[in-house]
């Protein structure tokens, strides 16, 4: 009785989600933030649905579609996430970024010394370097 009750009042809501198909990344990218915010709640109300069709028995044709609806969340969801950062990263251009912003890299590299410090000398090397310098010898061939 539940889930025929939670069926009928799903079924209002059939035509907002009806064949979203697959969402592609590159299409994504151009809408604004509340586009892509109402698309995920579409989205997710299809898999609402699919999931009571699941349930109660549904097609398989429907079956099938629930896959294909999470990868399509997914998608919306990362892109969002990805402008999210992006826009960050414009607004923190040129100050300390947040660690969550910066480069991950390795623990290794992280750690390691720029060429910078690298390319340093001690006073006592400088020194040896200018009283003895490299010889230069020309090879006749």
């Amino acid at each position: 009785e539940v889930i025929l009750g939670l069926c009928a009042e799903l079924a209002c809501l059939a035509p907002l989600a009806a064949d979203m198909g697959k969402v592609k990344a590159h299409e994504i990218r151009t809408k604004s933030k509340d586009d892509l915010q109402k698309q995920l709640d579409e989205l997710k109300t299809e898999l609402g649905q699919l999931r009571v069709a699941k349930v109660t028995g549904g097609a398989a044709s429907k079956l099938s579609k629930i896959k294909e609806v999470r990868k399509s969340i997914a998608r919306v969801l990362t892109v969002m996430n990805q402008t999210q950062k992006a826009q960050l990263r414009k607004f923190y251009e040129g100050k300390l970024l947040p660690l969550d912003l910066r480069v991950k890299k390795t623990r290794a590299i992280r750690r390691r010394l720029t060429p910078a410090q690298l390319g340093k000398k001690t006073l006592k090397q400088h020194k040896k370097d200018k009283q003895f310098p490299l010889k230069k010898y020309a090879i006749r061939a």
